[in-house]
């Protein structure tokens, strides 16, 4: 009885640290301003915009050679 008993006072130990957690994440996004959060994604965007897209990859060798031909002909 004592295993049940050890059992139960664990999950409601982790049922009230999870809900702890959930409470103060949830005090910190209430607590920003919709400026704020603007503010981040307005920096997010400017670091995405800021960072070059990668070379799309070179076909193979098989695929420029069909390539060639089909401008061959046109």
């Amino acid at each position: 009885m004592r295993l049940w008993k050890l059992l139960g006072l664990a999950g409601l130990a982790g049922v009230a640290a999870s809900g702890a957690v959930l409470a103060r994440s949830e005090r910190q996004r209430r607590a920003t301003t919709p400026e704020e959060v603007r503010a981040r994604l307005r920096e997010r965007h400017a670091t995405l915009v800021d960072v070059p897209d990668p070379l799309p990859p070179a076909p193979p060798a098989v695929e420029r050679r069909r390539l060639a031909r089909l401008l061959r002909r046109g």
